[in-house]
């Protein structure tokens, strides 16, 4: 049964189709985990290329309940956020991305090179600068340096209870915090695939630009496939390959955790699965 889950603040939540749970450390050093139904979509929906998105979909809604309720757990009573706070910040985040990602260097490689076949290039270039800049920027933050230790147990226990083995702090501890299947090598091969597919876009600049906004569902469901792909055929050379650049980007998205992290990111699998 596949198991995924996403760091929170000060803690993990993990998911897979029946149920998801999240675990905070609380600021009186207490373990706290709530539990919930994961958010399923119809059946219907299950097709390859369509799931992507879909998926992906009810994934972002768990996910903002679940940092939602986790950043409650640290705030005091008139500091709270409620769900459409979350949610605003949640969407305005992911139009800061689009401008950020997308907009700005097509702007950019438009003014250099015009229409010229070496704009796709530079416009490819620049969104991986950016993206690359942007993680090792907000990883030299003390807030987002504990997000990323969290982030990295995460990993480590799911590679725990997918090897069969007991899930204890000393157990976890000895896998690595670098996994196939998460969303740092998801976004990777987002920005590959944009940089092919937004090749083929011709006409004008409008046409070029609404075509990258628009294209970015079909991207996200050729990322999630292969994401699927790389986490069964994981063993497989070439699949390694493929996957590299992916784990290596992880390299920065997660730290190492101590073992009041994993003890968490413990709890919170427990409440989701059995152990094997």
């Amino acid at each position: 049964m596949d198991v995924g889950g996403q760091a929170v603040i000060e803690g993990v939540m993990m998911r897979n189709k029946d149920r998801f749970a999240v675990a905070v450390r609380t600021p009186d050093g207490k373990i706290k985990i709530w539990r919930e139904k994961s958010s399923t979509y119809p059946k219907m929906f299950s097709v390859p290329f369509i799931r992507g998105v879909v998926g992906l979909g009810y994934a972002l809604y768990d996910g903002i309940r679940a940092l939602t309720w986790s950043s409650n757990q640290n705030l005091g009573d008139e500091e709270k956020l409620s769900k459409r706070e979350m949610i605003l910040t949640i969407v305005g985040s992911m139009v800061f991305a689009a401008l950020f990602f997308v907009v700005l260097p097509f702007g950019v490689a438009h003014f250099l090179t015009g229409s010229s076949l070496l704009f796709n290039v530079l416009d490819g270039v620049f969104r991986v600068a950016l993206f690359l800049g942007y993680l090792l920027l907000i990883s030299r933050m003390d807030e987002v340096k504990t997000l990323f230790s969290y982030h990295g147990a995460e990993h480590k226990t799911i590679y725990c209870y997918e090897s069969g083995e007991k899930l204890t702090v000393e157990n976890a501890r000895r896998f690595s915090r670098l996994h196939p299947r998460c969303g740092t090598s998801f976004l990777f091969f987002v920005l590959v695939l944009s940089i092919v597919v937004f090749s083929f876009i011709t006409g004008a600049w409008w046409v070029k630009l609404g075509g990258r906004l628009l294209l970015m569902p079909v991207i996200a469901s050729l990322a999630y496939e292969i994401i699927k792909l790389s986490g069964r055929f994981e063993k497989n050379i070439c699949v390694r390959v493929l996957i590299t650049p992916g784990l290596w980007l992880q390299k920065i998205t997660t730290r190492e955790p101590n073992d009041m992290q994993l003890e968490v990111a413990i709890a919170s699998l427990k409440a989701v699965v059995k152990e094997k």
